[in-house]
């Protein structure tokens, strides 16, 4: 089955601007997809219209077999929102924040508070549940936020931007639970400008740009299309004559650091034998960038732009 089914999106703004072009989508029951593109996208515009915050121009959408037009009830009852800006009410304490939430569902008393425990209890947060939320550090706020979206247990879970601003350890044990509630049968859509999270979670990927898709498939797929790696070797000796790295797509950044485009099928070694010709030694070697930042900057047009201002940028209206 089908979880969203979208058929030509289509949004245009009161001032003229087309923020969707009639953008066909399939996310597949228990999939984790990954909806990406650069700020201005139209992921938030999609986002807002599926979950009926934001009014289309033309086009439909189904969640799990729901129109939005005609079954829009039954369609928000299978959707779990996540969205970037905390929206819970600061001066009120954990526990209550979800069972409120709860409550617009229909979600009985005694089921609530199961639930609220279970996820509480499940993202580190059951001690902190009679604490006033605006006394929560960043990272418990993200993800008291998911437990609010889980508890009335929809069938999609749609996670706009869910780790921004969290730090490393907690970001990875929020993948490690998202990775559960997926592999129990809950379809995940998100949005990140961590592309290391995306390749790192998600099966599948999107990717929009001027409100077009340009790229859906699978992960695996998308990253087969990566031809080229960029490595950096730092030397112990300062590069005095830089000609011997044209014949492998080389060039100096300081006088101890080289990079290299080299195609994937080939090794290192090449490099290694023409630089020990010449008495330099390799100390360390990395690549320069996330496989995925590379193809999707390539894909969006985006040139020298490094994935700290896309992250930087990710709360900016997209």
């Amino acid at each position: 089955m089908t979880a969203l089914s979208i058929r030509n999106l289509t949004k245009v703004y009161a001032n003229g601007f087309q923020a969707l072009k009639g953008i066909d989508l399939d996310v597949a029951e228990g999939g984790f997809y990954a909806l990406l593109g650069p700020n201005g996208a139209g992921k938030s515009t999609t986002i807002g219209i599926v979950t009926s915050l934001v009014n289309k121009t033309a086009g439909s959408v189904k969640v799990f077999g729901h129109d939005i037009d005609q079954e829009l009830e039954q369609a928000k009852a299978c959707i779990g929102l996540v969205p970037q800006e905390l929206n819970f009410n600061q001066f009120e304490e954990v526990l209550p924040i979800i069972l409120n939430q709860a409550g617009y569902y229909g979600v009985p008393r005694k089921i609530a508070l199961e639930r609220a425990e279970f996820y509480l209890r499940k993202l580190d947060l059951w001690d902190q549940r009679e604490l006033m939320s605006q006394r929560l550090s960043g990272g418990m706020k993200r993800r008291l936020m998911i437990a609010r979206a889980l508890v009335h247990e929809p069938r999609l879970l749609i996670l706009d931007e869910p780790t921004a601003g969290v730090d490393l350890e907690i970001r990875r044990s929020m993948w490690k639970f998202l990775r559960e509630i997926n592999a129990q049968g809950t379809t995940i859509i998100l949005t990140t400008h961590y592309l290391e999270e995306a390749e790192t979670l998600c099966r599948n990927v999107g990717i929009i740009n001027n409100g077009e898709i340009i790229k859906n498939t699978d992960m695996k797929t998308l990253l087969s299309e990566l031809d080229v790696e960029t490595f950096v070797l730092m030397l112990r000796q300062p590069l005095q004559d830089n000609s011997i790295l044209s014949p492998f797509n080389g060039r100096q950044t300081d006088e101890n650091t080289i990079e290299l485009d080299l195609p994937r099928s080939e090794s290192l070694n090449r490099i290694f034998q023409q630089l020990s010709a010449n008495n330099l030694e390799v100390v360390s070697v990395r690549t320069r960038e996330n496989p995925l930042e590379a193809l999707f900057m390539g894909l969006v047009g985006i040139e020298e732009t490094p994935l700290a201002a896309l992250s930087e940028a990710a709360g900016a209206a997209r």
